[in-house]
């Protein structure tokens, strides 16, 4: 009986052991990167890369073959074609007014429209053995045919898995397998300097690898590319048809994804843009396990606190997030913030800017906590919003840009019942209405527009344009701080006294 009952413990403590061995080889397996968060188990299987130390350029004293070879048959040529129509031709003798001369003609129909192929080059990145394919959305968007041409001359023909145009992030897949595939690095790691290369098929040439360093981080340039911005910038020469492509680093692991150029005549300039390998990561597996990216959403308009916006704020320094207005009934409202807050930090991370924040809280989940501390009239207050869900359709437009600017050339009359009427703003709407800009003034400049209506005065609520001079002619030569509200949404600028 005893010996039943220790061949009994024998047995439990080895089921517990392999449970414990198994639990630790599980979460071994788990890889964790800084600054990105997964939804869900990625639905694909990736490779990421486990040697992060810095590589010395005193091991590439014959060149970068090493590097660049075995990541050449991970990156693909995408070619995609578009159904485009055309308007057709107008037929004169379809007018009325040659119609009472000539009368309704043979032949003269209206005309359908004519249908025609575009075709466009770009380029992809091999992701899983098994044909998945990391390219941008601009590649393949609208396309009714997409093949990818692999380094060994195959040509598949692909389907999209999803695609992002808020990130320029696509998916793609081609039936295949025991494909090559490039692993993953941490971008965040990436610093100025650090040298990279762009491969990818520049106009439709073939294959092509470049070299360059990164020339800046987080670069985010007003949503002038897409509406979240964390680009990393590089001198390696990107060109048409680079977009899609791999940036790699000194080890050969996929850093980022080629999307864009800053150019004056349309060639490589020295300033292109690429996806940080992150941000694509989180982007991909939304795509490949739900077909569509869900974001958290705040529902404040936010901008960037430039040194003299936090000086009328009474900030020591820039940073942060000013927000600007507060949706009702939006997350940010119900969690208790308001217009004028200025967000320090989310999470417990520094917010660097209005960028910042709203990419941040578009990779949190709907649903989920965002602890934000907020500075409000001089004290710090910590307050935490329940995110929601972004709204793909109808979502409140990009705040205008924050800028300096001056009360010179700018006219303004009392804000009228038909006025507000007129401008669509809500009944019992308080201000001065911005009636004329003079051109070529710094108002006009800093983007200031008739229809503008001026809210406040450093703080203070306007309800006349007498009340508007009264509060400007007790600030002479100093700063000033206007709430505007333009088409329903508000903003601050600072006015700087015009020398």
């Amino acid at each position: 009986m005893v010996r039943s009952q220790r061949k009994l413990s024998y047995w439990i403590l080895g089921i517990v052991v392999a449970a414990l061995i198994l639990g630790g080889l599980l979460r071994t397996g788990v890889v964790r990167i800084p600054g990105y968060s997964v939804h869900a188990a990625p639905s694909i299987a990736i490779r990421v890369a486990r040697d992060t130390s810095p590589a010395s350029l005193a091991d590439f004293q014959n060149g970068f073959a090493s590097v660049i070879d075995p990541a050449l048959p991970a990156v693909v040529n995408i070619s995609s074609t578009r159904i485009v129509k055309q308007p057709p031709i107008p037929n004169i003798f379809q007018d009325p007014f040659f119609r009472q001369f000539f009368g309704t003609q043979p032949g003269t129909q209206q005309q359908q429209p004519e249908t025609e192929s575009e075709h466009s080059l770009g380029s992809g990145v091999i992701v899983n053995p098994e044909g998945y394919i990391l390219t941008n959305n601009h590649v393949i968007s609208g396309a009714s045919d997409i093949e990818v041409f692999t380094q060994a001359r195959n040509k598949y023909r692909a389907r999209v898995i999803g695609a992002d145009p808020r990130t320029d992030v696509a998916v793609i897949k081609i039936d295949a397998s025991g494909l090559p595939s490039l692993s993953f690095a941490d971008s965040s790691k990436l610093k100025v300097g650090d040298v990279v290369f762009a491969i990818g098929d520049p106009f439709g040439i073939g294959e092509t690898a470049t070299m360059g360093i990164v020339s800046a981080t987080k670069r985010a340039l007003g949503g002038a590319i897409e509406h979240y911005e964390d680009f990393i910038q590089t001198d390696a020469p990107i060109n048409p048809g680079n977009s899609g492509g791999a940036l790699i680093d000194l080890r050969g692991n996929l850093v980022g994804i080629n999307t864009a150029i800053i150019s004056g005549a349309g060639g490589n300039e020295g300033v292109g843009f690429a996806i940080p390998v992150n941000l694509a990561l989180n982007v991909m597996n939304q795509l490949v396990q739900n077909g569509k990216v869900v974001r958290g959403y705040l529902g404040v308009t936010i901008q960037n606190l430039d040194p003299a916006m936090a000086k009328a704020f009474g900030l020591p320094h820039g940073g942060g997030a000013l927000v600007g207005d507060v949706n009702p009934n939006s997350p940010g409202a119900k969690g208790g913030l308001q217009r004028g807050d200025v967000i320090l930090q989310l999470n417990g991370t520094a917010v660097t800017g209005s960028n910042d924040l709203s990419l941040r809280i578009s990779e949190m989940r709907p649903d989920s906590q965002a602890h934000l501390q907020v500075f409000r009239n001089g004290h710090n207050l910590n307050i935490t919003v329940t995110l929601g869900r972004f709204p793909e359709q109808g979502q409140s437009g990009s705040p205008s840009p924050a800028a300096g600017t001056a009360l010179q050339g700018l006219q303004v009359q009392n804000l009228t019942a038909n006025l507000i009427q007129q401008l669509g703003l809500p009944a019992g709407q308080t201000g001065v209405v911005v009636t004329d800009v003079e051109p070529g003034s710094v108002a006009a400049s800093a983007g200031i527009q008739p229809g503008d209506v001026i809210q406040e005065v450093d703080r203070k609520a306007v309800h006349s344009a007498a009340e508007y001079q009264q509060l400007l002619a007790a600030t002479p030569g100093q700063p000033v701080l206007l709430l505007i509200n333009r088409k329903g949404t508000t903003h601050y600028v600072v006015i700087q006294p015009q020398s």
